[in-house]
């Protein structure tokens, strides 16, 4: 092999070298953000094995031992409100997963809309909500659904004297919250969805064309079945957060009357660390949530995997 042939293949490998460190340097802020945000805070799970008081370093708490996970199904009061805002927390995840369908039709149905002007139209006005915090969302939902709200002021307009408040009431919280969830994010899953169907082989909906096939039969026997690997993806994703119900939507709309029913796994977390003080406690209650969601996690891929052959790792 000539020096010529040599120093091109020096070249070429110096020129993947480079390559890989660009690629290393795009993901570099990812992975500092995922360090610091993802990983550090994990040294709070320190504070679950001490009987931490504010203002007191670590250092000058007694230590405890697995004391605080013992008082979390030990303790009748503890077991029984564990218990309950499980209850709560499994009954609207569950919820949620029951609609995960629905941005997957509304990207279908909104992608077979001719006009691309609408098209566009809908998808930002659906989008949008995403954007907005959970204390507008809760500020809007007040000034449609509440007691002095448009449907209650159209419902006494029109001369009748009932009143409906589906926001100050224990009787079905867990369906309102689930469908203000879907309100919110609907559009902002759909994308996922629009730009899978953009990559779907167009020329398989001209040999269904060529059979026959009219728009209805092209949507449920070719977009549906080649959107399920996707779907099921975002699946196995989701119920690895299966716990992870948030705080911001519960506590902003929470209130006496259906604080029993709304109040769900990291609300209580704050509740007991924020409203009640009990920092040590709280931070038990996280590692087990945490813990149990990786086992979820691992379990619906492993399911995922067996069954459709489709899996995040």
């Amino acid at each position: 092999m000539g020096n010529e042939a040599i120093a091109a293949l020096r070249s070429r490998a110096r020129g993947k070298k480079w390559e890989s460190y660009k690629l290393f340097l795009l993901a570099l802020p990812v992975i500092i953000y995922i360090f610091v945000f993802k990983y550090m805070p994990l040294w709070g799970w320190s504070y679950a094995f001490f009987s931490y008081k504010p203002g007191l370093s670590l250092s000058q708490c007694d230590f405890v031992g697995l004391q605080n996970f013992q008082n979390l199904f030990g303790n009748a009061v503890m077991r029984d409100n564990l218990f309950r805002v499980l209850r709560n927390t499994f009954g609207i995840q569950i919820l949620n997963y029951i609609l995960m369908p629905v941005p997957m039709l509304f990207a279908i149905f909104l992608s077979e809309i001719k006009s691309k002007r609408f098209q566009k139209l809908v998808q930002t006005v659906t989008t949008l909500p995403h954007f907005i915090s959970w204390v507008i969302m809760f500020s809007l939902a007040s000034s449609i659904f509440g007691s002095s709200g448009l449907i209650n002021s159209m419902i006494h307009e029109m001369g009748f004297e009932q009143t409906i408040n589906i926001l100050t009431t224990d009787q079905h919280v867990w369906l309102t919250q689930a469908l203000l969830n879907l309100w919110k994010s609907m559009g902002w899953n759909a994308i996922v969805y629009f730009a899978a169907i953009t990559g779907l082989d167009q020329q398989v909906y001209e040999a269904a064309e060529i059979d026959g096939a009219n728009r209805w039969q092209k949507i449920t026997r070719i977009t549906i079945p080649l959107l399920m690997p996707t779907f099921f993806v975002l699946l196995v994703i989701n119920i690895g957060n299966f716990l992870n119900s948030g705080i911001d939507q519960f506590l902003a709309f929470s209130n006496a009357l259906n604080m029993s029913h709304i109040e769900v796994l990291d609300l209580y977390v704050y509740n007991l660390g924020i409203g009640s003080g009990q920092i040590s406690f709280s931070v038990a209650v996280g590692i087990m949530k945490s813990v149990v969601a990786v086992i979820l996690f691992a379990s619906a891929n492993f399911a995922s995997k067996k069954i459709r052959g489709t899996s995040v790792f």
